[in-house]
C-alpha cells in the first residue's frame, strides 16, 4: 500500500487546458473518488497517475517517490477500465494470470495468486470459462481479479461499472466496498455518478472544468458544500435554488421568507443579493411557526411508492420536494402548498461567485 500525492498538476492538449493546478493528498489505504461531469478532467487525472499521460507541469508521487518519469509498469499500480479488456481466447484463469506471466513469475506463484484472487471475488467456479460464456458482472469481477493478482500499491478504477445495468451496479458497489475493507489497498476511483461517489468514497474530490471544487467526506460535501456547483451536483434530486435577498437576518424571495442562523454565516457576510438553497428532503408540509415559510404552487406529482416527489413553482423557480406518500396524498396539481424549512437546513451562496456564505459548525 502507498500514499498518493499530486502537486500543482496541469495538463494541456494543445490550447485546451484540461487539468488546472490539482493538489491532492491521498492517504495510505484510502478510497478516494474523483467525480464530475463528462469532460471535467477526472479520467485524464487517473491516466496521469497510471503513467498513460504525462502532466504538462506539476508532480505526482506514489509512496513518497515522484513518478513523473517512471514507466507505467514500474509504478506498482493496477488499473481497471470501463471496458473489461479481457482476452477472448483465454480462460478466466489465463486472463487473470497473464500479467504475472509476462513479468516472468513462476507457474506455482501464478496459480496461487489466481486462486487467492478468485476466492476473494467468488469466481472460483468461473476459472475455466472464457469471457463470452459470462455475464457483464462476472467479466467485471475477472477484470478486478486480474488487477488483484498483481498485489499493487494502488488500485485505479476508471468508471468500471458504467457498462452494467442499474441493479448490477448496485450489487457491484457493495462488492467493491467489501473488497476494499478486506484488502485496504489505496484506491482512486473515477466516476460521473454521484451515487457511486457518495456510497463508495472515504473522501470525494469533485472536479469541474479541470479544477477541484471541494475535497472531503461524502457527508461534508453533501451537508456543507463549498459552492453552488457542489450543492447542485450532489444529491438526487439536487438542491433547490432561488435568487433572494438577505436583509435584517432573513432571506426574502417571491414565496420565500426564511430566517438565517447568524452564527453560521461566514465572516464578512453582509445584506444583499444571495442564492438560497434547500434540499428536497428538508421541505416539510406544515405551517412554519419559527421555521421558514415557502409558498409554492404544485406543478407535477411523482408517486414513488414510499414517498412522493412534488415538483413545485416557487416564484419563477422550479423546486422539487420529497414528501412522505401519506403527507402528499392531499396534494393536487395547480394547488397551493405551504412548506417549512428549518433555518439550519437552508444554505446561502453569493450571487456573484457562488461561494458558500456559511461555515460548517465545529465538533460538539
Amino acid at each position: 500500500m502507498a500514499s498518493v500525492s499530486l502537486s500543482g498538476v496541469h495538463k494541456r492538449f494543445g490550447d485546451t487546458h484540461v487539468v488546472r493546478g490539482v493538489d491532492l493528498d491521498i492517504a495510505d489505504g484510502e478510497f478516494l473518488v474523483l467525480v464530475g461531469s463528462s469532460g471535467c478532467g477526472k479520467s485524464t487525472l487517473l491516466r496521469m497517475l497510471a503513467g498513460l499521460e504525462q502532466p504538462s507541469s506539476g508532480s505526482i508521487a506514489i509512496g513518497g517517490r515522484v513518478v513523473n518519469d517512471v514507466a507505467p509498469r514500474d509504478r506498482d499500480i493496477a488499473m481497471v477500465f470501463q471496458s473489461y479488456a479481457l482476452y477472448p481466447h483465454m480462460t478466466v484463469r489465463e486472463n487473470m494470470g497473464f500479467g504475472l506471466k509476462v513479468r516472468g513469475a513462476a507457474a506455482p506463484e501464478i496459480d496461487a495468486a489466481v486462486a487467492d484472487a478468485a476466492r476473494v471475488l467468488d469466481i472460483v467456479h468461473l476459472l475455466d470459462r472464457k469471457p463470452k460464456e459470462m455475464s457483464g458482472g462476472q467479466r467485471q469481477r475477472v477484470a478486478m481479479g486480474r488487477a488483484l493478482v498483481r498485489k499493487p500499491k494502488v488500485f485505479l478504477f476508471d468508471e468500471p461499472l458504467s457498462n452494467l445495468d442499474a441493479s448490477l451496479r448496485g450489487q457491484m458497489r457493495v462488492e467493491l466496498k467489501r473488497l476494499h475493507a478486506k484488502l485496504g489497498v489505496t484506491t482512486v476511483y473515477v466516476t460521473h455518478d454521484q451515487v457511486e461517489a457518495m456510497t463508495l468514497a472515504d473522501r470525494i474530490a469533485l472536479l469541474d472544468k479541470g479544477v477541484v471544487q471541494q475535497v472531503g467526506t461524502p457527508a461534508e460535501l453533501y451537508d456543507w458544500p463549498a459552492n453552488r456547483f457542489t450543492a447542485r451536483f450532489l444529491g438526487s434530486p439536487g438542491m433547490n435554488f432561488v435568487e433572494a435577498e438577505l436583509r435584517d437576518g432573513r432571506v426574502f424571495a417571491p414565496g420565500v421568507d426564511v430566517p438565517v442562523v447568524a452564527e453560521l454565516l461566514a465572516e464578512g457576510t453582509t445584506d444583499g443579493p444571495v442564492w438560497i438553497g434547500v434540499r428536497p428532503h428538508d421541505l416539510r408540509l406544515e405551517v412554519g411557526g419559527a421555521a421558514g415559510a415557502i409558498e409554492a404552487e404544485v406543478d407535477v406529482l411523482e408517486p414513488m411508492g414510499w414517498e412522493t416527489h412534488a415538483h413545485l413553482r416557487v416564484g419563477d423557480a422550479r423546486w422539487t420536494a420529497r414528501f412522505d406518500a401519506a403527507d402528499a396524498a392531499s396534494l393536487t396539481p395547480r394547488g397551493r402548498v405551504r412548506c417549512s424549512v428549518a433555518p439550519r437546513s437552508a444554505r446561502l451562496f453569493a450571487r456573484d461567485d457562488e461561494r458558500a456564505l456559511y461555515r460548517a459548525p465545529g465538533p460538539t
